[in-house]
């Protein structure tokens, strides 16, 4: 069988794969882990959008997925307006705020750009924590309203399931599509050089705009999907760390890979929800370490790095990238140990 037979195969596997985790006889243990993994792949997916084609940093979307959860949460538990009319409220405002703060945001460069973006999330996190009489404060909010359609209301884990993972697929959906459009082709021109794309007449501050926007609703959707889910959202939900998570799984995933960002946030919620649960604190020198190593070994990402081993060596792609990383492991030490022994003889050779 060919190596595009299997593919095809193993996409068809995971597929089912994804329809049975909520059920009963399967894997319905990990339901709430599953259900979070499509909420993060929304967020990540906007910012592998952001980086990875525009080459825009940002470390506050987590700023954005907190307005559009709460901006839900209280028109839907206070004011009684329907969910999903006060989801699309989040949406716009949250867009809205975005559109405002982009144009000066975007007059930076490099680390200036990422440290506004960052504390555009310090601010948004500290105005949910001591605006208390609208937020709760940093207690949250409890007994958000689920989301219900015609009376069918989606109040079970395996309900929501279907429907965080329906909101996932389509977002994935439109966001390769605009990959592949014209729209995706100028974002690649402005992410190789802003110069060069403007000489091609490419509006380079409006397409910045467009896709921080666009990057921005998605957080606020996936917000607004959290606290519908949990019933309950608080500041501790998009603090610094939880944007240093997004960035994580958008570096894991593939900056440059949409499909990734599934693989980016899985991997990312099962350490930090099972793995990592019992380090406390330490569990920030993991995700740096993480970064360090993925930034030095596969720079595109652990996703396009994988698939492109699968793609040239088939099924064998893992034991050679093993036997790869230990080889460029051994040879960096054997130039280490040739340096020093260098230096050495030349003290001796002295007289």
């Amino acid at each position: 069988m060919t190596l595009f037979r299997w593919k095809y195969l193993i996409i068809l596997a995971l597929l089912l794969f994804w329809v049975m985790v909520p059920f009963d006889w399967f894997l319905s243990d990990y339901t709430g882990l599953a259900i979070m993994i499509g909420i993060y792949t929304i967020v990540t997916v906007g910012l592998c959008l952001l980086m990875g084609y525009t080459g825009q940093v940002s470390l506050g979307q987590a700023a954005f997925f907190g307005i559009g959860g709460y901006t839900s949460a209280i028109l839907s538990k206070d004011h009684g307006i329907d969910p999903w009319v006060a989801m699309l409220i989040g949406a716009v405002i949250t867009g809205l705020i975005a559109s405002m703060i982009a144009y000066p945001i975007f007059r930076l460069r490099g680390n200036y750009l990422a440290l506004a973006t960052l504390i555009v999330g310090v601010v948004v996190w500290d105005f949910a924590k001591f605006m208390d009489q609208y937020t709760g404060g940093p207690d949250g909010m409890a007994g958000i309203p689920y989301l219900s359609i015609a009376g069918f209301e989606f109040d079970s884990p395996f309900r929501r399931y279907f429907l965080i993972w329906g909101f996932c697929l389509l977002i994935l959906i439109i966001s390769q599509n605009i990959i592949n459009s014209r729209t995706g082709r100028a974002l690649r021109a402005i992410h190789g050089s802003e110069t060069a794309a403007e000489s091609l007449g490419i509006n380079v501050d409006q397409f910045k705009v467009k896709i921080f926007v666009l990057s921005a609703v998605y957080a606020a959707i996936a917000g607004s999907l959290f606290a519908h889910h949990l019933s309950f959202i608080s500041p501790g939900t998009f603090n610094i760390l939880a944007s240093v998570k997004i960035v994580v799984m958008a570096v894991i995933g593939g900056l440059a890979s949409i499909w990734g960002a599934i693989f980016g946030a899985g991997i990312t919620k099962v350490l930090s929800d099972e793995i990592l649960l019992n380090f406390g604190e330490w569990d920030v020198v993991a995700y740096g370490f993480m970064l360090i190593i993925i930034m030095i070994y596969m720079p595109e990402g652990v996703f396009p790095t994988l698939k492109s081993a699968f793609e040239r060596d088939g099924f064998l792609f893992f034991p050679k990238w093993w036997l790869s990383i230990g080889k460029n492991w051994f040879d960096k030490l054997r130039k280490g140990y040739d340096y020093v022994r260098f230096r050495h003889q030349r003290k001796e050779v002295r007289p």
